[in-house]
């Protein structure tokens, strides 16, 4: 046996030992008739951050506080610990006398992680920090586990977002991220609502995987004996209503995706996707950047943000450009005077870019876009008019049907938004639908299916009608300087311990 693993034996038994001394500990207070998971509650009355920020107001009084044991300091017959709660941390003077004879070799025996309430006075020490001085303290939960040591923390980004809980205790600056994302969707919201638009619900369970192109989850419903999915878009429910007589409709939620998992995407993800009834893809790229820069400016204070070093500048009108026009600065290549698919693949395989079956015209100017142009979109920027066989669901272009009303918003190089002015006629979609059941049978898995009650409903009458969808996580990655979706997702999708180790196993 090497050093090494002579050493992590011992780490892990020291470990265990440690553990144990805690459930130790458990059971003498068990046996002293003082279990504190038998604690139901704790009158609490202010907060550490309340506290300090209107020290003068509440110096000498008396308040009750509760939290997380975070560090501790006896000496003899006094001790100061920190204690954590929703707001920030707070020091606490606990003297011997104060608390009691008979409480205070119990108190000593508490430890870091150890959930506590306090009542005592407000004052400031020798050196000027504010405190409460404990008069009486109640031992709350007792913790079984170990926090990571305060210095190195916890660091293993694998580790944290597996037990999100402890890391929002260790690393509290992670909170930051979530209350700015909570700001910024309250600011969507209320954008929406004082223009009119109505928050609804729709279905999570579909029984076709409709309104984008991606790959879905599939269940199975075992009463009705059919296969479910879960949803990857909104939107076509949304436009029922549309059709039912909503002028304006919104709807904020979870959205699942059974692909690839990166920086940039995690499998379930929050979307918001709105339509308004006669607006056009015009009307709503004026929306979505007055909305974003609306959000930006309530939840981190101004349209102007650093993410990764880079200031990216919210404030409207953003840039527009074609797709194709893009594609022309980007790579030199300019299809508008290519004119067929012949042409169009040609091009694509001198330059390099990947052939796929029944590639088309449309699908290569995509895919070029991809290759040369998204990356170098920093500043926020519309790209409109994208070819009819990457857009199922958008109207053509009167200018080149070739090409419909639609925009995608991006920055920082990622795909922020995608809108359009929404395709009401069911013949052409009829044809569309049609058309991504051929892509299907050539192997492309994220295509369409077919929705015949979708079509039956643009047969009843869909007013011209400006839809978008926002991914509101990405959007709020770049409010927070966040480097990963992950970081903005409380608890993100992972592998399984056990199954990561059975796969390392096989390989």
């Amino acid at each position: 046996m090497s050093k090494h693993q002579q050493k992590t034996i011992e780490t892990q038994e020291e470990l265990s030992e440690v553990l144990q001394v805690r459930r130790d500990k458990l059971q003498n207070l068990i046996d002293m008739g003082r279990n504190p998971f038998e604690q139901t509650q704790y009158d609490v009355n202010d907060y550490s951050m309340s506290i300090k920020n209107n020290f003068e107001a509440k110096e000498g009084q008396t308040v009750r506080i509760a939290g997380r044991i975070m560090s501790k300091r006896i000496q003899g017959k006094a001790g100061f610990i920190d204690i954590q709660d929703s707001q920030g941390r707070i020091q606490c003077y606990v003297r011997k006398d104060a608390i009691g004879e008979e409480e205070y070799p119990v108190f000593k025996t508490y430890d870091i992680g150890d959930i506590i309430g306090v009542e005592g006075t407000v004052f400031k020490t020798k050196r000027e920090e504010i405190s409460v001085k404990a008069a009486s303290i109640v031992l709350l939960s007792k913790s079984l586990q170990i926090l990571p040591e305060k210095f190195h923390g916890l660091k293993d980004p694998d580790l944290r977002y597996r037990q999100r809980y402890v890391d929002l205790i260790v690393n509290p600056e992670v909170k930051e991220a979530f209350l700015i994302k909570n700001k910024a969707v309250k600011a969507m919201k209320n954008y929406l609502d004082e223009r009119g638009f109505i928050e609804v619900e729709t279905p999570v369970l579909n029984t076709i995987a409709g309104g984008a192109n991606a790959r879905p989850f599939v269940t199975h419903h075992n009463t009705l004996n059919i296969p479910m999915y879960l949803r990857i878009a909104t939107e076509l429910y949304l436009k029922r209503l549309i059709v039912g007589g909503f002028d304006k409709v919104y709807e904020y939620g979870r959205i699942f995706r059974n692909e690839g998992m990166d920086v940039k995407h995690n499998p379930e993800f929050n979307t918001i996707e709105l339509y308004q009834a006669y607006a056009n893809y015009e009307d709503i790229m004026e929306l979505t950047e007055n909305l974003i820069a609306y959000m930006a400016e309530e939840a981190t204070g101004s349209t102007k943000v650093t993410y990764q070093g880079k200031e990216i500048d919210f404030k409207p009108p953003w840039k527009r450009m074609t797709m194709i026009d893009c594609v022309k600065e980007y790579s030199g290549v300019d299809f508008n005077e290519i004119e067929t698919d012949e042409e169009a693949l040609a091009i694509a395989k001198e330059k390099g870019i990947e052939i796929t079956p029944g590639m088309r015209r449309g699908e290569v100017i995509s895919a070029f876009f991809e290759e040369f142009g998204e990356d170098k979109l920093i500043q926020p920027t519309f790209i409109t008019k994208h070819p009819v066989e990457i857009s199922p669901l958008a109207k053509r272009s009167k200018e080149d049907p070739r090409l419909t009303d639609r925009f995608e918003a991006f920055a920082n190089g990622w795909e922020l938004a995608n809108a359009f002015s929404e395709l009401n006629d069911p013949i052409d979609q009829k044809g569309r639908f049609l058309d991504q059941l051929r892509k299907k049978e050539l192997g492309d898995d994220e295509a369409c299916d077919m929705d015949e009650d979708f079509i039956n409903a643009l047969e009843v009458g869909l007013p011209p009608t400006g839809g978008l969808g926002i991914g509101v996580d990405r959007v709020v990655m770049l409010l927070t300087d966040s480097a990963s979706i992950r970081d903005v997702i409380l608890f993100p999708t992972m592998k399984p311990i056990g199954a990561a180790k059975n796969v390392e196993e096989e390989e």
